[in-house]
């Protein structure tokens, strides 16, 4: 009974910070974000001003934390990975999960929410600050992962690099792609080709670089 107890409470948990979610974002998209209050999101979600600062502890959290541990993808893929495999075969090989799984992070999702979101961190100088940074966060910790493996920190630095510019230039395809009017059908259904693509050559770089043992 306090097993099923916890879960319910886990569940509206996470409905109230969906619903707190979409409310900013929906009000972001609307008048722009410097323009909204956070009073203003906790009246649209039919909830307290506290409650939305114990969700998200700041505004700028409010577009991020849903999608944030998407910058260390990479990261994970790597520290993950499988038995002989290398470093670009682990990131690949994520990404095209990723892609069969239409996930929002690759800017592949039929929803539109997900491109609105998208979009007003491009036309919100603090949020794209923000997403830059995480970016570059995630690079570093995927160095710092290869790094501990390799003990070439100048090396990792390179190839973390690479492997991210990879991803991010694969993501940027999808999601200028279906913002010229591709349905996102049609650009799902061509991304596992452009990505092998794209790894192909980043490999032929990286060749066997950090294959695990």
């Amino acid at each position: 009974m306090a097993d099923q107890a916890m879960g319910l409470r886990e569940r509206k948990k996470l409905q109230t910070a969906q619903r707190i979610y979409r409310a900013a974002v929906m009000l972001f998209v609307e008048r722009g974000f410097d323009n909204v209050s956070v009073q203003e999101i906790a009246d649209a979600a039919e909830v307290s001003k506290m409650t939305v600062f114990n969700y998200f502890g700041t505004k700028e959290d409010l577009v991020f934390m849903p999608v944030e541990e998407h910058f260390t993808d990479a990261a994970r893929a790597v520290r993950e990975r499988k038995p002989g495999e290398t470093a670009v075969d682990a990131v690949r090989r994520q990404f095209l999960e990723m892609v069969e799984a239409r996930e929002p992070a690759l800017g592949l999702h039929a929803e539109p929410f997900a491109r609105q979101v998208r979009q007003l961190v491009r036309d919100t100088p603090v949020l794209m600050e923000r997403a830059f940074l995480g970016a570059q966060k995630g690079t570093r910790e995927l160095a710092d992962v290869l790094a501990e493996e390799t003990g070439d920190r100048t090396l990792a630095l390179i190839a973390a690099a690479t492997l991210s510019a990879a991803r991010n230039a694969l993501i940027e395809e999808h999601v200028t792609r279906i913002a010229a009017g591709e349905s996102p059908e049609a650009v799902a259904a061509d991304a596992p080709a452009h990505a092998e693509r794209a790894f192909a050559l980043v490999e032929r770089g990286l060749e066997g670089y950090a294959r695990k043992a």
